[in-house]
């Protein structure tokens, strides 16, 4: 089970889709997909060039879908959220949901593939030089792809229910980044011996360079990263309740340069074990670059390790990975910002609103909270503060509120979105939204049903289905 406010950006994830719109924050995205079909596609220009005599269709089709299927597996380590410049480029919504989608469709790829060929399944014949009459599969070759063909179901099927299985975040974690090297180094065994076109020297070059790339993947998030982490430590200098079951974490370099950063972003934080510890977490950071080089996170309760959170002691080691994120306000612009945060997702907007505040920004702003419980909301005195400063309108709505609540009562749905933002010219203003995914997707639905723009709105998931 993952921490409340946890932001989810596993490693090789590869869950289904959902109804979660993607944005594309500039042209980075569209360069990026070029070079990513052009990677992936190799393979086929590859096997084309080797003028080899063509087979029936079918078993034509399925050696390209599983060509192109391997290639696609193998880039899957890269699009994993943790390389800046691929998700710092695209965002991290937009990567991860890519990342989820390949990761299906390469799935479905890969397990029709064997039930494709239609020529006979026995060792080559010493006189079949082009491997037209027979698939030539060795023992060696037939147990890699099984095996890979058996993980791969398994690890897709145990990505898509991981919230329902019984054992920690870091036990699936630790569990799905070996998988996943596993069935990558299984299946480049069996496309490199038993391919009618990836045993030549081009594919086979290829194939053996893109493994190369996979694996150093997994040696950058786990030995390397954590290596340049052990060089620049944290430690803990406060920890507070910010709200029911929720604390706010405060952590300074202990020596060194601390870390820059925008508001609204977040880092993958380790507290009180080493670096090289399969524990580390996204959170959202609550503080603002102006606070620096202090660097605030909140933290609710969940059920797991971060049950303990409010007794982490002061001078406690903590190391970060990061910064990570898009939900930041650079290179967007609006005649107003609306920010609209369920629960623990006002984590990010508090960053923003710190920020602004200390910049005495003059622009217009409201805030829309939902929360449960009156005792969930998060930073009222701060928030009532910051209308000294900052030109904002704040509105708290709870869905269970007690008797003597004066606020809105319900959930941040459409009725409750027209209330507040249906204002002359709201349609330029830009609209920041954390919280919840199920939260997200209403949210999202109800403002581009009050006539919203899609590009006008910017968000982030804290969970992926």
């Amino acid at each position: 089970m993952r921490p409340a406010g946890m932001k989810q950006t596993s490693e090789e994830t590869a869950p289904p889709p959902s109804t979660h719109r993607l944005r594309l924050p500039s042209s980075a995205p569209a360069v990026l997909l070029i070079v990513y079909l052009s990677v992936v596609l190799t393979p086929l220009a590859l096997a084309y060039l080797q003028d080899l005599p063509r087979r029936n269709f079918s078993d034509e089709l399925s050696s390209a879908l599983a060509m192109v299927a391997l290639a696609m597996l193998l880039m899957e380590f890269v699009l994993s959220g943790r390389f800046n410049c691929v998700s710092g480029s695209m965002g991290i919504d937009l990567t991860m949901r890519f990342h989820q989608l390949i990761a299906r469709s390469l799935t479905v790829f890969l397990l029709v593939h064997p039930f494709l060929y239609v020529t006979p399944l026995k060792h080559p014949l010493p006189w079949d030089i082009t491997k037209q009459m027979t698939l030539g599969l060795s023992s060696a070759s037939l147990m890699t792809g099984l095996l890979g063909w058996l993980l791969l179901a398994s690890l897709v099927l145990f990505s898509i229910y991981r919230d329902l299985l019984p054992y920690r975040y870091e036990t699936w974690r630790l569990s799905h980044g070996l998988g996943a090297a596993l069935i990558a180094v299984a299946g480049t065994h069996h496309a490199i011996d038993a391919g009618r076109y990836s045993g030549q020297p081009n594919l086979t070059a290829y194939w053996l360079g893109m493994l190369a790339l996979a694996v150093f993947t997994l040696l950058y998030v786990y030995v390397i990263a954590p290596l340049r982490q052990l060089r620049h430590p944290y430690r803990v200098v406060s920890v507070k309740k910010a709200a029911l079951k929720t604390w706010d974490i405060d952590i300074e370099p202990r020596s060194g340069q601390d870390m820059a950063f925008e508001a609204g972003q977040f880092c993958w934080l380790t507290l009180n074990r080493s670096p090289f510890a399969v524990t580390e977490h996204p959170f959202s950071i609550s503080s603002c670059p102006a606070k620096r080089p202090s660097i605030g996170f909140t933290i609710k309760e969940a059920g797991d390790f971060t049950d303990h959170i409010g007794s982490i002691q002061i001078g406690a080691c903590a190391y970060i990975d990061g910064p990570h994120g898009n939900l930041t306000l650079a290179g967007r612009s609006g005649a107003g910002i609306a920010f609209i945060a369920g629960g623990v997702g006002l984590a990010p907007i508090m960053s923003i609103l710190r920020q602004l505040r200390a910049e005495n920004d003059s622009r217009p702003l409201k805030l829309i909270y939902g929360n449960r419980l009156v005792e969930q909301i998060m930073y009222r005195s701060e928030l009532d503060e910051m209308k000294d400063i900052l030109d904002i309108e704040i509105h708290h709505v709870v869905s269970e509120p007690p008797a003597d609540w004066a606020g809105a009562v319900g959930q941040l749905d459409e009725a409750m979105l027209k209330r507040y933002l249906s204002f002359e010219g709201h349609a330029q203003w830009l609209y920041v939204v954390c919280g919840p995914a199920a939260m997200i997707d209403g949210v999202e639905t109800s403002l581009e049903t009050i006539g919203v723009p899609l590009r006008q709105i910017i968000s982030e998931k804290f969970s992926y289905d």
